[in-house]
């Protein structure tokens, strides 16, 4: 089964296939981990919360709708569920995002440097992802994200009609996507 989307990973997921739940896990569970992290300050205690989570999103998979966007679902649902645990430990006292945010959430000087590598592998992705479009397209690309034109005016520029823009740029944003979302999926099972 190959996955090239969070739909496609949620879809198959809900019908109970084991791999799309080890997938989803997989893809997920680093990212939840850190940010529960941020927001406890509790390592024994983020685990425990995550591995319930993800069991109870399991059991109860086949109630859950279609959810547009995967990850923030899970970073809401996992904050919520991390909340009232934090809760639970400390006699039910209400605890606010922001006290969450203000005490815990700090960063190191290690995790910046790793989010400056990863932007940087992801601008090295991004250009040769992009280099691989048309020629126009790749035009209507540098003239709307880096020279900051509107529609209208890359349409007089590239002496086309405004739709002809639009579709141009649909285009070329759907292949960028879809090469994006492939090039997940091979680093993902290539780990594997």
């Amino acid at each position: 089964m190959e996955l090239h989307s969070d739909e496609t990973l949620w879809y198959f997921f809900k019908k109970g296939e084991v791999h799309a739940f080890s997938l989803l896990f997989k893809k997920y569970y680093p990212q939840l981990y850190v940010y529960g992290i941020k927001l406890s300050n509790a390592p024994a205690l983020t685990e425990d919360c995550l591995q319930n989570f993800f069991i109870q999103l399991y059991e109860e998979r086949e109630k859950k709708g279609t959810i547009k966007n995967l990850k923030a679902y899970l970073f809401v649902s996992f904050k919520r569920r991390l909340i009232k645990q934090l809760q639970k430990n400390q006699n039910n006292i209400p605890i606010s995002e922001a006290q969450l945010f203000k005490s815990n959430f700090t960063f190191s000087a290690e995790e910046i440097s790793i989010h400056q590598e990863i932007q940087f592998l992801c601008t090295t992705t991004l250009s040769q992802l992009i280099n691989q479009l048309s020629p126009r397209q790749k035009e209507v690309i540098y003239l709307k994200y880096y020279s900051n034109m509107c529609s209208t005016d890359i349409a007089e520029v590239m002496d086309m009609n405004y739709q002809s823009v639009l579709n141009v740029l649909q285009k070329a944003l759907s292949k960028l996507r879809l090469a994006s979302q492939n090039q997940q999926i091979k680093s993902v099972l290539k780990k594997n």
